[in-house]
């Protein structure tokens, strides 16, 4: 079998053919729930918006063309990845020291020391009323190319509003239909269905709150979606309640934080969780509680409203994720995870702590570690960082207290990028960027950021990109500019798998995939964010 060429790609296609495919994406889209919301004219953060309108999803007209053998490789490491940041998760001296504000993270970064104190008090007072944990993961990789080959290399793994599941399904979907119809006007022998992978993340993504639910034990109880007021992306978490309601009748409840804030009280004896609605005369008592807000320092205005957030981890009701399981999403474990030793001692089975796996987890450590750059922490001591920099030339320039991280930062920042302990995109710095960011770094901040080597992926492949955004000249009719370009693209593949965990037990699952696709002027590949466009994967 002959190599693919990533620089052939996309097929070409004639103006006319464009534009029918662009006509049956959008139109497929439009009908199929491939949504979000228009941004609002006038944002309210008390009132619900009551959609009128809707515009489809960014998206791309060909699916991107990704390794089978890898994308196999990703889904089966998912298993191992979820079992691994339970773990990590469950123990508390890890988190304290890596995230913590006394001797981590939370010392310099002031939103993560907050979630970490609230969450340290609540342990001393013997708070934790619920043992069991939730986490919907997602597993973020690009392709690596290094030495004439592909290697999988993970951008991030996210334990906190993983997004996009569901309108990734349909967005797999669209393509499958493109090609039933079109058969893409036979413009590429690799567009073919047996190279479309089934998705279908949203059955699986349910099927994990659902377990949530039963194992809390009171049938009639809801789950509760915690949001951000004014979501746009509401139709990819309207999926998940319908799934919910149609195949386990179970309901859902939906408030932001502001509404948490007057809803939301403590049974005194047991615990639970009631909240009030001004649609229902009796409180729902809620068996779970799924974020999809409380990842950034914007959804907390006022020190009330981590009250609110901190009252909801006292519950007896299992969140999805609790604090230690967001915490163990920061990008200061994801560095620690790398040092030696430390993945292992996870991946170990130490008996009643963790419990025993069905898979030989230790055989894993090396498939898992492959998909690792390089990284380190900017406040980094550390003799290998320290033996790295010696190896540079120009390393011996005075840098009086600079430690042996950041300026190994500097001296390699156009291989590099900087990470914060930040979720939600836009949030990077990279390349040229760096050192003028490291001369404006205090250094008490330094141990909030940390470096990684740069994913270069392949070059000269591209793709169709659809946006449909409102035009500024015809905001008040209300209709839609939409745009389709062709451009160098990168394209990132994440996994999506849960675990249901207590210590000692592990119930968890792979549930599917997405693919986000950017053009290669952006760095960054949040679609909420407004930088890419959701697409699936041609297996090649």
């Amino acid at each position: 079998m002959t190599s693919f060429n990533f620089s052939t790609w996309p097929p070409q296609l004639n103006p006319e053919q464009l534009e029918a495919l662009t006509l049956a994406a959008t139109t497929y889209a439009l009908s199929h729930g491939l949504l979000y919301l228009p941004p609002s004219q006038s944002p309210s953060n008390t009132q619900p918006r009551i959609p009128t309108t809707a515009i489809h999803a960014p998206l791309s007209l060909i699916p991107a063309p990704f390794p089978r053998a890898q994308f196999q490789a990703a889904r089966e490491l998912q298993k191992v990845y979820n079992v691994l940041y339970a773990r990590v998760a469950m123990d508390t001296q890890f988190l304290d020291t890596v995230m913590g504000a006394e001797e981590g993270v939370g010392k310099a970064d002031e939103f993560t020391g907050t979630l970490w104190r609230g969450w340290k008090r609540i342990r001393e007072h013997g708070a934790l009323a619920q043992p069991l944990h939730l986490g919907l993961f997602r597993s973020d990789y690009l392709l690596h190319a290094a030495e004439d080959r592909l290697a999988l290399k993970q951008v991030e793994f996210n334990t906190i509003s993983s997004s996009f599941g569901p309108l990734s399904e349909r967005a797999a979907a669209m393509h499958r239909n493109i090609l039933a119809s079109t058969s893409y006007f036979s413009a590429s022998p690799h567009l073919t269905a047996d190279n479309f992978p089934e998705n279908s993340t949203t059955s699986g993504l349910v099927e994990g709150l659902s377990k949530a639910h039963e194992a809390y034990g009171v049938r009639e109880a809801r789950i509760l979606f915690v949001v951000q007021p004014n979501e746009r992306n509401v139709f990819d978490q309207q999926w998940l309640e319908y799934g919910l309601l149609e195949r386990h009748q179970i309901h859902v409840v939906r408030q932001t934080l502001t509404d948490l804030a007057v809803s939301a009280s403590l049974d005194p004896f047991t615990h639970a969780l009631i909240i009030t609605s001004p649609t229902n005369a009796s409180p729902y008592e809620i068996s779970t509680i799924y974020f999809r807000a409380t990842y950034t320092p914007s959804d907390f205005p006022s020190p009330s409203y981590y009250d609110t957030r901190f009252l909801l981890e006292r519950s007896r009701a299992i969140k999805c994720p609790s604090l230690p399981l967001q915490l163990a999403g920061g990008k200061k474990v994801q560095e620690a995870l790398t040092r030696p030793g430390v993945l292992e001692r996870f991946l170990s089975n130490e008996g009643a702590k963790w419990g025993a796996h069905a898979l030989d987890l230790t055989a894993h450590a090396a498939d898992v570690r492959a998909t690792w750059m390089g990284m380190w922490a900017l406040d980094s001591e550390d003799v290998d960082i320290a033996a790295a920099l010696d190896r540079l030339p120009d390393s011996g320039q005075a840098q009086g207290s600079v430690p042996p991280g950041t300026r190994l930062a500097r001296l390699k920042a156009q291989s590099l990028v900087l990470k914060p302990q930040r979720e939600g995109g836009g949030n990077n710095v990279y390349r040229e960027a760096i050192p003028a960011f490291l001369d404006t770094l205090p250094a008490e901040e330094r141990e909030a950021w940390i470096a990684m080597e740069m994913i270069e992926t392949p070059r000269g492949v591209s793709g169709y990109l659809v946006r449909a955004s409102p035009s500024s000249s015809d905001t008040d009719n209300g209709t839609i500019e939409k745009k389709v370009v062709r451009v160098e693209v990168i394209s990132e593949l994440g996994i999506f798998g849960y675990a249901l965990f207590r210590e000692g037990e592990v119930v968890e699952r792979e549930v599917g995939w997405l693919v986000r696709t950017k053009g290669t002027e952006s760095n960054e590949g949040g679609v909420a964010a407004g930088f890419s466009v959701l697409d699936s994967v041609v297996l090649v």
